[in-house]
């Protein structure tokens, strides 16, 4: 952090000339740099910050761990809009309320947890419980904070599920009237090879599911298993599922700088709640979420559809 800030006089100039050779003109590189500096000066902050909890005495106070997280997501989408100009546009944030609910999510990018993170605390000031992949905790605010409130680091290479389910369901059950449980239902970022792969193993068992989840084009098909079990943990708790346009192609490095190099439209939030009597148990949820993936799966097409026409 500290070599980034000082070189920059260094770096910010090599990394415009690398952009111009290429004729990179939005200067895709440099602005990615700079991002990288804002985000490692707030994970600092961040972790002073936690440090600062625990050293008075205030490691379990959760409703100051809750502030930290709303002022790190916040300021980090800021910064993400000054340095990338990307920013979020929402009119559902009023979704999650009342609690408890469930978010059921589309995953494209490694920013959707920042985005949701946003919406569900700046937006709707409430609190998330998240389900993530226990990678995630190389980020320093995340291993820290993210492990002081309610949130579980699924490990996804388990031997045996059943004891990643129940601390799913555990998590669940903590729900209260201000809180979100929020899982990616496609465990990991869409692509077509992965939606190929993904599509391939499930006809090994089951052709007439995968004949039909055929046809996403978008979108992963669900795995109902992680999200069967927070609607056990929380068996009062409405469903919201949503989607966003706006991060296609923003899952690799150089996915990123392809995006940067041209004008970057607001990343479109769309959430719609479900009562909980319309969603169905046992067997017959993961039908339910297939048929709701299919759904969002269809709606992102015509957002994509909508935002390439008016590029044009």
């Amino acid at each position: 952090m500290v070599l980034l800030t000082v070189l920059i006089p260094v770096w910010v100039p090599l990394a415009l000339i690398a952009d111009a050779v290429r004729l990179r003109l939005r200067f895709p590189m440099a602005r990615l740099l700079a991002f990288g500096v804002c985000w490692s000066w707030l994970e600092t902050i961040g972790v002073a910050a936690a440090f600062a909890l625990w050293i008075t005495g205030q490691g379990r106070n959760q409703s100051m761990h809750y502030a930290l997280q709303r002022w790190w997501a916040s300021h980090l989408l800021a910064a993400l809009g000054v340095s990338c100009g990307i920013s979020v546009e929402t009119e559902q944030a009023d979704m999650f309320k009342p609690g408890p609910t469930v978010l059921f999510v589309r995953h494209a990018s490694l920013a959707d947890s920042l985005v949701s993170a946003y919406v569900i605390t700046s937006l709707a000031q409430m609190h998330p419980h998240y389900v993530l992949k226990r990678e995630l905790l190389v980020d320093p605010c995340l291993d820290v904070v993210g492990q002081r409130v309610p949130n579980y680091f699924l490990d996804r290479g388990a031997n045996d599920s059943a004891p990643e389910l129940a601390a799913v369901e555990r998590l669940a059950s903590g729900l209260g009237a201000a809180d979100v449980g929020i899982i990616f239902p496609e465990g990991t970022r869409a692509n077509s090879r992965k939606r190929a792969a993904a599509l391939a193993k499930i006809g090994e068992r089951d052709p007439a599911r995968s004949a039909k989840l055929g046809a996403l084009q978008h979108l992963l098909p669900p795995r109902p298993s992680g999200a069967g079990a927070m609607m056990r943990g929380a068996p009062t708790a409405d469903v919201v599922v949503a989607w966003h346009v706006g991060f296609e192609g923003l899952d690799t490095f150089g996915g990123i700088l392809k995006a940067l190099n041209r004008p970057f439209a607001p990343i479109q939030f769309v959430a719609r709640r479900v009562p909980r009597a319309e969603v169905p148990a046992g067997a017959d949820f993961a039908e339910w979420l297939d048929d709701q993936w299919l759904q969002i799966d269809a709606e992102v097409g015509l957002a994509l559809a909508a935002r390439n026409e008016r590029k044009h």
